[in-house]
């Protein structure tokens, strides 16, 4: 069976290389990019990947759009700060013939440049080997997608590697963007929030990564990862709020 491994970008320039690299075992490279204005296509294009040049519309959407046009039996989606380690690698090979339809893959995050395992960040498995006409994402899911598979999913054992975060301002550009998307959502299902809610959700989200989840045990760096967890979820609750109430409207979406 073959596999053709995956990345979405945008502005990838740091990264793209380094992550086609440790992705050359696989049978063919895509890239779906939503129109970087930096050397991320031409980059790999000179690593031999093909790239499909889509605007962005929501991040289920370009997954979906790379399924479509899969060329291979399996498609393996990784991200462009992500690496496949050699022994990953071996045992998606091993695992292409066992009569799953999809496999999860726990992920290593280096926030911040540190190595972290609580807080829900491990083994933070990823739904990523996916057999082509058997998985699509839903589209009410703009971001953090979710799976949808005709089948069953197994998990693998190594994990891929995730340079997650180099800074905050990495980080608080990438969460006001993620919120934007995740409050369009709630939105488009109709859903609405009270004004309570910018206290509850994150309180409870601050409770559940640090304690939960023992966010406890990577001291510090654990605790203020909790919070800016709490802060994103104060931020789409926010959101929400505001779109629906009419007040502010310099906040809504």
């Amino acid at each position: 069976m073959t596999v053709e491994a995956i990345v979405l970008t945008y502005n990838e320039e740091r990264n793209i290389a380094d992550c086609l690299r440790c992705l050359l075992w696989a049978d063919g490279l895509t890239v779906v990019d939503q129109g970087s204005t930096d050397r991320t296509a031409a980059l790999a294009q000179s690593l031999g990947a093909r790239v499909i040049s889509h605007p962005f519309e929501s991040f289920a959407a370009q997954r979906n759009l790379a399924l479509g046009r899969a060329w291979a039996d399996w498609a393996f989606f990784v991200d462009a700060d992500e690496r496949c380690t050699p022994e990953l690698a071996r045992e998606i090979r091993s695992a292409l013939g066992k009569g799953k339809a999809g496999w999860w893959v726990p992920r290593q995050n280096f926030i911040f440049g540190r190595l972290t395992r609580g807080a829900g960040w491990w083994p933070d498995y990823q739904l990523r080997l996916l057999r082509t006409g058997k998985a699509s994402y839903d589209p009410r899911r703009p971001v953090h997608e979710v799976v949808v598979l005709d089948g069953e999913a197994g998990h693998l054992e190594h994990p891929l590697i995730h340079y997650n975060y180099h800074s905050m301002a990495q980080f608080l550009r990438k969460q006001w963007r993620y919120s934007c998307l995740e409050a369009r959502a709630i939105l488009a299902a109709g859903e609405t929030a009270k004004a309570r809610s910018l206290i509850g959700r994150p309180v409870r989200e601050f409770w559940r990564r640090f304690v939960s989840l023992k966010g406890y045990e990577d001291g510090v760096h654990g605790f203020w990862l909790s919070i800016l967890m709490a802060s994103y979820s104060f931020v789409v609750q926010a959101r929400v709020v505001t779109a629906t109430s009419g007040r502010r409207p310099q906040l809504a979406l």
